[in-house]
């Protein structure tokens, strides 16, 4: 067999793996460690040991436990909490004002946790019972909280962005600030999806809050100030160069557990529980990254990248048109696949393809992860459907996934946007 040919069986062997869920991680190690091996025999060894030594020892690597240690200490303080009830006293009269809030309290949220996941469960437990309280129907309820907790895989700090960055040896701070914009921007499409929705039919939010006074407001921003100096402190810090994405973890866990200890949450259980929830968060980002570097080498290998690339520019693709194909093949790869799953795929695949038609790898690394976002809620797979739906016994799939609907259309207008005005996503990192 040809390199190529094994690079295609592997591909083969890999995806129903993943079909029958075998872990990610552990799936591209034994495709690729078995890749390597039949083209390069004597180089196994040394390359997935070498590999794996050289993520587990990675220093940029350093930024994933420090933040999500610290959207643990602020999801188990009570500063998540705090974050809901602000935007529900300053817009929760307003018609459709609880899902809007829950969004926004998703986007902040995000911006500590770098998690969807994290994001979408802590809401949630917070937003759907409000919500149910004052007659939501479920479909907007749980769409809201599904699609806001995507959020956390574009807002920075963003788990995804900090293995994209790894993967394509990228900047993680530039990456970071290149998500400020379109998270932004997708914030204030997803709130105008709700507004859409409400005024077309009134009926999925028939209730509204009773308007809060506005000393209570500003006490309610008040209680909320401390996670909102840690999100001005971490990006902020980044964008004026005060210190590197690593640094700003750091920070802003230190941060976290002050404002933890000011509001007398920082015990003995908390610490566990937060250290407990990052362990486990950080040993499953690892493992898929051994995987993703070991099966990268045999990709490499293969030729395959090259291949690709030289069919697509000998067809007579342009760049625009490369692009669109890329964005329609990761679309279809998200209705089965996870979104860690399809950036550990697909990254070493494309990124030779990218830079031979000289496409930014970082403006990319934005698209792609609005992409990823696109995946979290698309059937069958879409995991942040699963975990809404495990927040309430009374929601089903299929009322979940009907409550995408219209957040996942602005997902898509998102796309175009930055693919048509890259300075959405560039603007900031070259003001910086």
């Amino acid at each position: 067999m040809s390199n190529l040919e094994i690079g295609l069986a592997g591909f083969a062997i890999l995806f129903p793996l993943l079909a029958i869920r075998v872990p990610v991680g552990a799936a591209m190690l034994i495709v690729g460690a078995v890749g390597i091996a039949m083209i390069r025999p004597p180089a196994v060894l040394p390359i997935v040991g070498g590999e794996i030594f050289a993520e587990g020892t990675n220093y940029a690597l350093t930024i994933l436990p420090l933040f999500i240690f610290m959207g643990a200490i602020a999801s188990l303080s009570g500063m998540s909490r705090d974050l809901y009830d602000a935007a529900h006293a300053w817009i929760g009269h307003r018609k459709g004002g609880l899902a809007s809030a829950t969004i926004i309290g998703c986007a902040a949220f995000s911006a500590l946790s770098g998690s969807s996941l994290a994001a979408a469960m802590t809401m949630g437990r917070v937003a759907l019972p409000e919500m149910k309280r004052f007659n939501y129907d479920d479909r907007l309820a749980s769409g809201t909280v599904a699609a806001g907790g995507t959020l956390g895989i574009l807002i920075p700090p963003s788990a995804g962005f900090v293995v994209y960055a790894i993967l394509a040896e990228v900047s993680i701070g530039q990456l970071f600030l290149a998500g400020v914009v379109p998270g932004l921007i997708l914030t204030i499409l997803f709130i105008v999806a709700i507004r859409i929705s409400v005024a077309v039919k009134p009926e999925l939010a028939p209730m509204q809050a009773e308007p809060v006074p506005m000393a209570e407001r500003w006490r309610a921003l008040f209680r909320a100030s401390g996670i909102l100096t840690i999100i001005v402190m971490t990006i902020g810090g980044i964008y004026l160069g005060v210190f590197s994405a690593v640094e700003a973890a750091g920070v802003g866990a230190f941060l976290a557990l002050i404002f933890a200890g000011l509001r007398r949450k920082l015990t003995t259980r908390t610490l566990s529980e937060a250290a407990r929830q990052t362990l486990r968060s950080c040993g499953g980002i690892f493992f898929i990254l051994f995987g993703a570097f070991v099966f990268k080498t045999f990709v490499a290998f293969t030729g395959i990248p090259f291949a690709l690339a030289d069919w697509l520019t000998s067809a007579g693709f342009s760049q625009l048109q490369m692009l669109i194909l890329v964005i329609v093949a990761l679309i279809v790869l998200g209705t089965f696949l996870d979104g860690f799953a399809i950036l550990v795929l697909t990254v070493p695949v494309l990124q030779p393809i990218l830079e031979a038609y000289g496409v930014n790898m970082i403006w990319f690394g934005v698209l792609m992860v609005i992409v990823l976002e696109m995946a979290l809620i698309s059937p069958p797979v879409g995991m942040n459907v699963f975990v809404v739906k495990s927040l309430s016994d009374r929601l089903s799939l299929g009322t979940v996934y009907r409550g995408i609907g219209p957040f996942w259309v602005m997902m898509a207008l998102l796309v175009i946007v930055v693919l048509w005005l890259p300075g959405v996503a560039l603007w900031l990192p070259g003001a910086g």
